[in-house]
C-alpha cells in the first residue's frame, strides 16, 4: 500500500516509516520545509509538500494514497498562518493566550482530519490518528473510556470525534492513544523537559507522594502497533499503544536524580507548579492504561525495552545536556 504520513519526520514518524518500509509499503510524507523534505527524501520517502493548515493540499496527498497515519500536531505558534495567530494573540486579555492556543490547535487538527478521513470516504481505505492516553478522564484506563476536557491532554481528545464520525461514513478511521511517555533514544517529549528540569533546579522531583503512575511505549513497539491497525485493525476501533500500564511518577524521578548525581524530594501541587511550569499537570497526573483489548484484536506483543530501563542506559541524559 501506499501510505500517506503527517509527522513522518518526527521521533514518532521515524519509526513508523521504518516499519511501513520493511513491511514492503510505500510512504508519502508531508514536508512543511525544504529541509524536512529533504530528510524524507533521503529515509526513500515520497514528498509531498505542504501543512496541517493547507486542506487543500491534505485532501490531494491523502486522495492518492491506499491510507492514511496521522502523527503531526501544531506545537507552537510558528505553525499557525497569520489569521490564526491573530486570532490566538489578539482574540482577548493576555491571561487567555494558551487556552485560546489549544483552541485554535484543536480547530486546525479536527479539520485537517475532515480533510484527509474525506478524501477516503466510502473507500474502505484506512484512516489512523493519534491521540493521547492523557486526554482520558482521570480513573479512564481501557481503550472503551472515553476523553474528557477536564484531563491534561485535552487539546487532542476533542479531536476523536471527528475520526470516530469517519467511521459511519465509508472509512476505516480509527483512534490510536499513545502515553505520556513514547521512549527511544531521541526522544524530545515530556522525559526529555522533565530532565531539563531536574538538572536546572539540581533536584529530581515528584508531586506529593509521587505514586501517580505514567503508562510507556517504546516507539519501535508503537510503530508496530501502527502498521497491525493499519492492515487489519477495525472501523470505528480505539487502540491503546501501551507496554507498561504504570511506572509511578517518583520511580522516574528516582533514574533521574541517580543518574544526574542530585537529590529527589516531595513538593506540594502549588510548589510543583512553580517548579514543572506547564509541565505541573502532567507530572502530578495519574495516568495507567491497559491495552488488554488492543491486545488480543491485533496480536500486538511489545518486546522493547521499559522506559526506567531506557533511562538507565543513558542515551537520556546525554541528549539533555545538549537542551
Amino acid at each position: 500500500m501506499r501510505i500517506f504520513v503527517t509527522g513522518a519526520n518526527g521521533f514518532i514518524g521515524r519509526a513508523v516509516v521504518r516499519e511501513l518500509h520493511d513491511a514492503g509499503h510505500a510512504v508519502i510524507g508531508l514536508a512543511r520545509s525544504a529541509e524536512t523534505a529533504k530528510s524524507l527524501a533521503a529515509a526513500g520517502v515520497e514528498v509531498h509538500q505542504g501543512a496541517l493548515t493547507d486542506i487543500e493540499s491534505l485532501t490531494a496527498a491523502a486522495s492518492k494514497a491506499d491510507g492514511v497515519i496521522h502523527l503531526a500536531f501544531i506545537h507552537g505558534p510558528g505553525q499557525l498562518d497569520w489569521l490564526q495567530r491573530l486570532r490566538v494573540f489578539g482574540g482577548g486579555l493576555p491571561t487567555g493566550v494558551v487556552a485560546r492556543f489549544g483552541a485554535e490547535i484543536t480547530r486546525v487538527d479536527s479539520r485537517a482530519i475532515d480533510a484527509m478521513a474525506g478524501a477516503l470516504k466510502g473507500s474502505g481505505r484506512p484512516f489512523i490518528a493519534a491521540f493521547g492516553t492523557m486526554g482520558l478522564a482521570p480513573g479512564g484506563m481501557s481503550e472503551a473510556d472515553l476523553p474528557d476536557p477536564r484531563s491534561p491532554g485535552a487539546a487532542r481528545a476533542v479531536a476523536e470525534t471527528a475520526v470516530h464520525a469517519w467511521a459511519d461514513r465509508g472509512v476505516r478511521a480509527m483512534i490510536m492513544r499513545l502515553p505520556p511517555s513514547v521512549h527511544g533514544d531521541g526522544d524530545k517529549g515530556l522525559v526529555p523537559q522533565i530532565i531539563k528540569a531536574a538538572r536546572k533546579a539540581g533536584s529530581a522531583d515528584y508531586v506529593g507522594n509521587g505514586r501517580n503512575r505514567w503508562c510507556a511505549v517504546h516507539r519501535d513497539d508503537a510503530a508496530h502497533l501502527f502498521r497491525l491497525a493499519l492492515e487489519r485493525g477495525d472501523a470505528g476501533a480505539c487502540y491503546h499503544g501501551v507496554a507498561e500500564e504504570g511506572i509511578a511518577f517518583a520511580d522516574i524521578a528516582a533514574v533521574i536524580a541517580r543518574k544526574l548525581g542530585i537529590p529527589s524530594q516531595s513538593l506540594s501541587k502549588r510548589a510543583a507548579q512553580k517548579r514543572f511550569s506547564w509541565l505541573a499537570p502532567f507530572c502530578s497526573v495519574d495516568n495507567p492504561a491497559t491495552s488488554e483489548m488492543t491486545r488480543q484484536a491485533l496480536s500486538w506483543a511489545p518486546t522493547k525495552v521499559g522506559l526506567l530501563a531506557d533511562m538507565e542506559a543513558g542515551a537520556y541524559f546525554t541528549s539533555a545536556r545538549k537542551t
